[in-house]
């Protein structure tokens, strides 16, 4: 949050971590160029002497290349409490502002108070631009991001950010799709929303194009909506059809449309049951050890669910059956499949049956084959 009249710009933040866990971070060289900067940003620290009267030197690589380099020198410094530095300073101009930096414990937690004094309003107003231009605000999400993996052993992708607008106003944006898709896709993106259900227990599916050669498509289930303050849904990207294997194939080098065209073969080959027990459908063997791997497969990842990346490597392990032999011949492997789930996870397993929205994820790609069967096949 900044103030747009003054020579000050404030940025607060609360962070779920203690205060010694965040003074760390700011303070801990190693710890600090984990996620100093702007997003995409890395630092190289030469030296840093955390005492009144010590500098820090250090420089930031941007992702073009770009070099900056940035010196700061210390003038309080009270441990777990509060920071006091100029930043920018050398020895032939002075500096280009000065920070102060508050931490104290708010009911478990840490509340970040941040304070850039400027020369001047117009300084203020220019470094202002600046910092959104570079994406600044990002550091203090990548800082929250940080202390979230150190603390909790969690990822999260963080984004946090102040609107000169009413509460209801900005809760009108996020839950009202004529408004949504004013605003959430990437520049030169359109989106089309395909079903817009947001309600709890809801769904939405969509598609965001940029009407030339690229077209995503995504969909989110609601699981809490309490107006106008909390919006809790799960997001993810999938094929036109809803389904998530398609994407995962693709990141695995695979063609999920060579797949598709081998399962619709091998379905093709099903012979049509008629007659009384043509409702019946019942669990061959195959599939029985199909399942019982995939469960031996998220038991050693360490997930509580078994999810549709799961599914798919056993198939992929399942060389000899014709999923696993049309997997092959789409250049899927199991050591491919394996990096792509590593890739996509970072880190999280599925503790949740919503993770990956589970069997249901591959039903929907795959089809229901329980309803292909009760209708003849």
């Amino acid at each position: 949050m900044a103030s747009s009249k003054s020579k000050e710009i404030r940025i607060t933040r609360l962070y779920d971590a203690p205060v010694e866990a965040v003074w760390d971070a700011w303070t801990d060289p190693e710890q600090t160029a984990q996620w100093w900067g702007p997003r995409g940003f890395t630092i190289t620290n030469h030296s840093k002497d955390l005492r009144p009267g010590g500098h820090w030197h250090y420089t930031m690589h941007g992702p073009d290349g770009t070099d900056y380099p940035n010196h700061t020198v210390y003038l309080e410094v009270e441990k777990h409490a509060k920071l006091v530095y100029d930043h920018g300073g050398y020895e032939d101009r002075p500096p280009l502002f000065r920070v102060t930096v508050l931490f104290s414990e708010v009911d478990g937690k840490t509340k970040m108070d941040m304070t850039m004094g400027l020369p001047t309003p117009e300084a203020a107003e220019e470094t202002r631009k600046f910092i959104k231009k570079a994406g600044g605000d990002g550091t203090w999400d990548r800082l929250a991001e940080y202390l979230d993996k150190e603390v909790r052993g969690k990822e999260r992708f963080v984004i946090n950010r102040s609107f000169d607008a009413p509460l209801e106003t900005v809760f009108d944006m996020w839950t009202k799709p004529e408004h949504v898709a004013r605003w959430m896709p990437p520049t030169g993106f359109d989106m089309q929303y395909l079903r817009a259900d947001i309600r709890p227990g809801g769904t939405s599916f969509y598609k965001m194009t940029n009407n030339k050669d690229v077209t995503m498509y995504g969909r989110a289930e609601y699981v809490e909506i309490r107006h106008p303050d909390r919006l809790v849904y799960i997001q993810q990207f999938c094929d036109d059809k809803e389904g998530m294997a398609a994407n995962l194939l693709t990141a695995a080098g695979a063609d999920p449309r060579r797949a598709l065209a081998s399962v619709e073969k091998e379905l093709g080959k099903l012979p049509k049951v008629e007659g009384s027990g043509a409702g019946q459908v019942y669990m061959s063997p195959e599939l029985a050890r199909l399942l019982d791997q995939a469960q031996e497969l998220a038991t050693k990842a360490g997930d509580g669910f078994v999810t549709v990346e799961r599914l798919l490597l056993a198939l992929t392990l399942a060389a000899e059956t014709p999923a696993g032999k049309a997997l092959k011949e789409a250049g899927a492997t199991a050591q491919g499949l394996n990096n792509a789930i590593n890739d996509l996870r970072k880190g999280r397993t599925a503790d949740s049956a919503s993770a990956e929205e589970g069997y249901d994820a591959l039903k929907k790609y795959a089809r229901d084959l329980t309803a292909q069967a009760k209708a003849g096949k």
